[in-house]
């Protein structure tokens, strides 16, 4: 035979080699099964796979119950819409928290959900807490009501109402704390109706969870929310135990053949809530039912491979082949295939062909390089005049550069210094934004704060506080070296503090031989020395002041840090009227109740860091009886019981003496006193920390050895 007729004769049998090889690629999709053998699926249009279930012996445990008639999970108050396996989330609805008063001030309907969601956990990340109605207040609570999680308030003015806002004119929204499972939702008018003005607007307020982007606020609102309902999500796992603790036990563990295994991480990564499972790649199906991942036949769809010719299938994959007298890879995306007798023949030409695709691409990618670089520069220069550039430009003139003034840094000297804002450069994450380490290059380490988002509307005094925060100059204060404004928020660049935070070294395992007496005393002093030195001479509120915001030198030297929340109050004025921010168990209860701040707010959340430094407790533990779930509410009756002794840190009690414990905690008491006006000022608490402090050198010196003392009648109050 011919060289030429074979070729012809090759490319007459092209076809049908192409059909062999599809043909013997092809398996028969199983149906992918989602619930146990003989197990419904559905309720009504709701799949329910699996851990789930309608009947017994069809879910895996009585938590995963789903009632077909009432919808409910668990016979919990959430109502089922959907279930994902994937991501381990379920939507549905919780009922609405609502209050409404006659003219004489009298409740005429009230409703308080109690909900308890069994082992599923409010999403904080997706949901959010929303009040409406005029000058109203909503808490989520405990359940027996003796402490709260997280609040929001809206406020008087709702004359000035818009459709679309809910920034706190009669709509307000605040994100939910973590771990929420068992609570009640408090509603209520934040005056009791006491200014008639609002009367003319609602006579009801109304608090609910609503999944983020699903509620609008629409004036109408105001009079008609009973008898509506918004998505909320939760999330759902299985297990009480990390992955790698549940393998060990193969007989109870979730994950099936074919599959992955998820941790679901719990506040501060710090402990596990049990864990998920997810189909490996190249498979799909019910990850915790037997043989439920099952293989994707990638041939039997074009979308899902990318071969030119022919497709065969693999467990978890796919390859693809040319068909007789051709080779190559196969792939749209490599080789493709081509004719094996053209292969020397065509040398010359694919080369040639070759060369001017590849002149052709490099001057495409510089051509593009260019057009970007053009692009990027100019959206820089738009944000840095968005940002109040011009505005800093000018005072930085002004002022002619002095030493203690902020440096505008570029966003490429930063990008360079946290290697492009990599993720292993993050030391650091809160509600506000990520903090990055990073290398300037003349070697300084700073840490580089990236916000969220800033109201635009506010650049203006965002500029100021930048300037003022610059010239603070105070050891116990973090240094703000400076910022840049040609990204999309504005970064912050401060001095980086090495040694972590006072939690860290209060609640870690690895930081709590550290922390003695006089450490603690320490630390409480600086503390005291930076708030008194910024109300005092910037009038300045931090309004978060807590032991993570609170870091810690090589020499333990303490440093406040964190402004992000900050508010200036006026030389003539004694507080400031805002929406509510700061962190549980912290904020002054005084300020959430009003909404009025004031530089005894800061005392209040400093005298919750003292009680943190005598207990060594968390201002939030579960381990504690509810009505003493809050670290405030339990140091105080421990000390009315006369049981102080109790709840002291163990190296407090070990270094400690008498009178100075007793003086430390008279002063957290004094700090943390429910009424503002009782308790003293930043520079009273710098003082009287002082001198403790100094009381406590002289007698450490004067006994010249290791303090040793019985704490057993140490009765203080």
């Amino acid at each position: 035979m011919e060289k030429s007729e074979g070729i012809a004769l090759l490319k007459l049998l092209q076809p049908f080699t192409i059909l062999i090889i599809i043909l013997s690629s092809t398996k028969a999709a199983s149906e992918v099964a989602l619930s146990l053998p003989g197990c419904p699926v559905k309720c009504g249009n709701i799949t329910i796979p699996y851990p789930f279930g309608t009947t017994e012996g069809c879910y895996m445990s009585i938590e995963y119950q789903v009632n077909c008639e009432t919808l409910s999970v668990s016979n919990t108050k959430f109502k089922l819409l959907s279930i994902s396996l994937d991501d381990g989330y379920m939507r549905g609805m919780l009922p609405m928290g609502y209050r409404c008063y006659n003219k004489t001030h009298g409740i005429t309907s009230v409703s308080e959900p109690r909900i308890k969601l069994s082992r599923f956990q409010v999403s904080s990340t997706l949901n959010l807490l929303t009040a409406v109605g005029c000058d109203s207040r909503v808490n989520i609570k405990t359940i027996k009501g003796e402490g709260y999680y997280t609040g929001c308030l809206s406020m008087t003015g709702c004359d000035k109402l818009t459709n679309g806002s809910c920034l706190g004119l009669g709509c307000s929204q605040v994100p939910l704390p973590y771990n929420l499972t068992r609570f009640r939702i408090h509603a209520q008018s934040n005056t009791r109706r006491e200014n008639v003005g609002s009367w003319s607007f609602n006579n009801c307020t109304f608090g609910f969870i609503v999944e983020k982007g699903n509620y609008t606020f629409h004036k109408t609102d105001l009079d008609s929310l009973q008898n509506r309902s918004f998505p909320v999500v939760l999330e759902w796992s299985i297990g009480y135990t990390t992955c790698e603790e549940a393998q060990k036990n193969i007989s109870s563990y979730g994950c099936k053949e074919n599959s992955v295994r998820v941790d679901t991480l719990t506040e501060s990564n710090r402990s596990y809530n049990g864990y998920r499972c997810q189909c490996a790649q190249g498979y799909q199906g019910n990850p915790y039912l037997p043989n439920g991942c099952q293989d994707i036949n990638e041939c039997e769809g074009p979308q899902l491979h990318d071969c030119i010719y022919g497709c065969g299938n693999t467990n978890g994959n796919y390859s693809c082949s040319c068909p007789l007298g051709q080779h190559g890879d196969g792939r749209k995306g490599g080789d493709g295939c081509s004719d094996n007798n053209l292969q020397a023949d065509g040398n010359s030409v694919y080369w040639g062909v070759s060369m001017g695709t590849a002149a052709s691409l490099v001057f495409t990618l510089i051509i593009y390089w260019g057009l970007k670089q053009r692009k990027i520069m100019k959206s820089r220069e738009i944000f840095f005049k968005k940002n109040g550039g011009l505005i800093l430009q000018k005072v930085l003139f002004e002022s002619k550069q002095s030493s203690h003034m902020a440096k505008i840094f570029s966003a490429k000297d930063l990008e360079k210094a946290t290697n492009n804002f990599h993720k292993t450069n993050i030391v650091g994450q809160g509600g506000y934004g990520t903090v990055y380490k990073g290398t300037l290059a003349d070697k300084t380490m700073v840490a580089i704060k990236k916000a969220k988002s800033i109201d635009e509307s506010q650049i203006e005094q965002f500029i100021n506080e930048v300037i003022i925060l610059s010239e603070i100059s105070h050891p116990n204060v973090v240094k703000l070296l400076g910022c840049c404004l040609e990204t999309q928020t504005p970064l912050l660049v401060y001095e980086f503090v090495t040694n972590k935070t006072i939690f860290h070294h209060l609640h870690e395992q690895d930081y709590l031989s550290s922390m003695s007496f006089e450490r603690r005393l320490n630390i409480a002093t600086h503390t005291a020395e930076a708030l008194a030195h910024i109300h005092s001479t910037t009038q300045i509120v931090h309004r978060d002041i807590k032991s993570l915001n609170i870091l810690l030198t090589d020499d333990y030297t303490a440093k406040v840090s964190d402004f992000g929340i900050s508010r200036f109050i006026p030389v003539d004025e004694t507080h400031l009227q805002t929406l509510v921010h700061g962190t549980l168990g912290y904020i002054d209860p005084e300020y959430f109740r009003s909404g009025i701040l004031t530089e005894k707010s800061d005392v209040y959340s400093f005298g919750m860091v003292l009680v943190e430094l005598l207990t060594g407790r968390k201002v939030f533990s579960h381990d504690r009886t509810e009505s003493d779930l809050g670290l405030a509410t339990y140091f105080i009756s421990s000390l009315e019981r006369g049981h102080l002794l109790q709840i002291l840190d163990d190296k407090v009690k070990k270094d400690g003496l008498n009178e100075h414990i007793r003086c430390f905690a008279r002063l957290a008491k004094d700090c943390v006193e429910l009424e503002g006006r009782k308790r003293p000022n930043m520079v009273e608490v710098k003082e009287e920390l002082e001198e403790l402090k100094q009381s406590f050198l002289k007698s450490s010196i004067m006994s010249k050895k290791i303090i040793s003392i019985e704490l057993d009648d140490l009765l203080l109050f």
